[in-house]
Parts: C-alpha cells; structure tokens; sequence
C-alpha cells in the first residue's frame, strides 16, 4: 500500500519527533512516499523549489491509497493536501493530538467524509495514536 502522509513542516518543527514516530509506525502498513517530512536533516538550503516541492508531492498524492494526516498543528499545506485526496476520492485519516490551547479546525472536524481521531501523548512517543492507526488500517 502507498500512503502518503502529511504533518505540518514549516510551522511546526518542535513536532518532529512525533511526526517521525508516526511514519516509523505506518511503515509497518507500507510504503510511506513522504517519509522524509519527519527528517530534519532534509529541510536545508538544498530544499528544492516550492514549484517543485508542489509538483513532486501532487505526483506522489495521486500515487497514494490513502492519505493519514497529523492535523495537531495548524497547516494551510496539510489541509490543502486533505481537500485534494478527498477530491480524488482517496481515505482520509486525520490525527489531532489533545493539547488544551488548541482546537481542531471546524472544517476537519466537521467533515463527514474522513475520519478524525484525537489522541494523547505525554512523551514523543504517540502510542495512542498507533493504536488508532492499527486499528484505522485493520478495518480498510
């Protein structure tokens, strides 16, 4: 199965290490063709153009059977990228992580047509949240 996964990168570098903990995880599911956003060492002065960075991961969202979204932080990139796998028709799971000054945007939350779950984590390891995605990927 090839997933794409989407996690804010700019705007949230201090969730890094969830965001690598999670496509470690969903590796165990299949191919995860944005492996790299949990990198930290890819993010440098070498980044490839924004035209290209568009046009690479527009490529790799029409490859993908399913789209798994961590929407704790706020992202116009990551919501971008949920419109269009819903557009395409494409398994949404999104995963907000409870945090007491942050609210989900009502326009994910209240989507009928992907699935979000909320989790919580006291550490950089989000066990809750592979739970979920266990469970998510055991019913598709």
């Amino acid at each position: 199965m090839k997933i794409y996964f989407a996690g804010s990168i700019r705007g949230a570098p201090t969730d890094r290490s969830i965001l690598r903990a999670l496509i470690s995880h969903l590796t165990r599911f299949g191919e995860v063709l944005t492996e790299h956003i949990g990198d930290v060492d890819k993010y440098s002065n070498d980044e490839p153009t924004d035209r290209e960075i568009y046009e690479r991961d527009m490529y790799w969202l029409g490859q993908a059977e399913i789209l798994v979204a961590e929407v704790t932080s706020p992202s116009l990139g990551v919501g971008y990228e949920i419109a269009k796998a819903e557009s395409l028709g494409k398994p949404v799971l999104c995963l907000f992580r409870e945090h007491e000054d942050r609210k989900l945007s009502a326009m994910i939350a209240g989507n009928n047509t992907i699935t979000v779950r909320t989790y919580r984590t006291h550490s950089d390891i989000p066990s809750e949240a592979f739970r979920i995605i266990d469970e998510y990927f055991a019913e598709l």
